[in-house]
């Protein structure tokens, strides 16, 4: 399919930042943000991955004789790079097949006297079985955090994820609906640990006026080229000579470094993010609505299965999760959609045993579901700006790869 000579489409379903954000008064963010989740206090830090550095710091004072976190074999680098901030080991569970969820199996298998935290994820905005995860931390005495990175506003009973465990956090990264180009948000329900969380933030995450002034520059340029056509430059260009070189790995931004910025927010960012979340909460029932439409046209798509919430949840929707029949199909289908500037993409390339530059903190792990979820998966935009007509397009593309 031929690429748009003029446009590209974002392969997230972003809020888009206007003029007048830019230049507004107030800074609450985290106050506001809480009060439309209806959750207790939210507690603002420079990135979803400093958000999971600062719980895994908090929780190892109050159990310094533990060190295992377990987490995913599928699932975001930075999780496990985080985990390597915080001095801590990383224990792997496979997922359950064909899906995004742990396997229960294995992860009673994973736990023992040593498991300081279980890290459930909310992955693609797709509420995890959290409760399951909960009832085996229990049996071992360890904490549950819930990775809720890419799932702000998502819901389960009525209630704001990252509730359920121990300790929440949301992204406010690039794309990620609600954004400060990178930050995130710690919540959790017991008075006493948001107490240590705090402290733990403020031993460990100090001022730093370089890093902030990069992110702002960096804000400001999402403000200005996150738009179809800002993005053929911002992120279709660097996309496309990744996958030139044969590097997937950059191409979905999957090349993380070792050293995580740990710094605060400084003010005009906050002021930035407190203006831009008063249209949040539309924005974000803008693109449910959407996802409800166009869900079940893809699931006319014979071979496809579209990742979808337990009965008692409502996720978000920054794009469509969605594993075709086999590794060959997928890639046919990306073959015809990666580069086509439509908003099809992958999510991770691989399960993080597979990442070369992950080795001194990833164990080696043989864990066939997660490397069958990451052959097998692909990510489909639910952006605004993806019309009817484009979305028709992706849908004749999957068909075409799927015969």
């Amino acid at each position: 399919m031929p690429a748009r000579p003029q446009h590209e489409l974002p392969p997230t379903a972003g809020l888009p930042l206007r003029f007048g954000d830019l230049f507004s008064t107030g800074d609450d963010l985290a106050g506001i943000v809480a009060t439309q989740l209806g959750t207790p206090p939210l507690q603002l830090e420079c990135s979803g991955t400093a958000s999971l550095v600062v719980a895994l710091l908090a929780l190892r004072e109050r159990a310094p004789q533990r060190c295992i976190v377990v987490v995913p074999a599928y699932t975001c680098p930075l999780v496990a790079l985080a985990v390597r901030r915080a001095g801590l080991e990383l224990r792997l569970c496979d997922l359950r097949a064909g899906h995004y969820d742990m396997d229960l199996q294995a992860l009673e298998a994973a736990c023992d006297e040593r498991t300081l935290a279980i890290v459930p994820t909310h992955l693609a905005g797709r509420v995890a079985d959290v409760a399951s995860a909960a009832r085996i931390a229990r049996q071992v005495g360890a904490y549950v955090i819930e990775d809720a990175a890419q799932a702000l506003g998502a819901r389960q009973a009525g209630v704001s994820v990252g509730l359920a465990g121990d300790i929440g956090f949301f992204s406010l990264a690039a794309g990620k609906g609600l954004s400060i180009y990178e930050g995130g948000l710690l919540l959790t329900h017991d008075a006493e640990l948001r107490e240590q969380l705090q402290r733990s933030s403020a031993q460990h995450v100090p001022a730093n006026f370089s890093w902030e002034a990069r992110r702002s520059l960096e804000l400001l340029g999402y403000a200005l080229l996150y738009r179809p056509g800002g993005l053929r430059l911002a992120y279709g260009a660097p996309l496309r000579r990744a996958l030139r070189r044969g590097d997937p790995v950059a191409a979905v931004g999957d090349d993380f470094s070792h050293d995580i910025p740990m710094h605060r927010v400084g003010r005009w960012r906050r002021t930035v993010g407190a203006h831009a979340a008063q249209r949040w909460p539309a924005f974000f029932e803008q693109c449910t609505a959407q996802a409800q439409r166009r869900i079940a046209r893809l699931r006319r798509i014979d071979g496809i299965v579209v990742m979808d919430d337990p009965l008692d949840a409502q996720g978000t929707w920054p794009f469509f999760f969605v594993l075709l029949p086999d590794q060959q199909r997928r890639d046919a289908a990306l073959a015809r959609l990666w580069q086509s500037g439509l908003g099809v993409s992958r999510l991770f390339i691989h399960a993080l045993p597979d990442y070369a530059y992950l080795a001194d903190c990833v164990p080696a792990q043989d864990v066939p579901h997660a490397r069958d979820f990451a052959a097998r998966s692909l990510t489909i935009s639910n952006s605004p700006w993806v019309d009817d007509e484009a979305f028709e397009q992706i849908c004749d593309a999957l068909a075409a790869a799927l015969d």
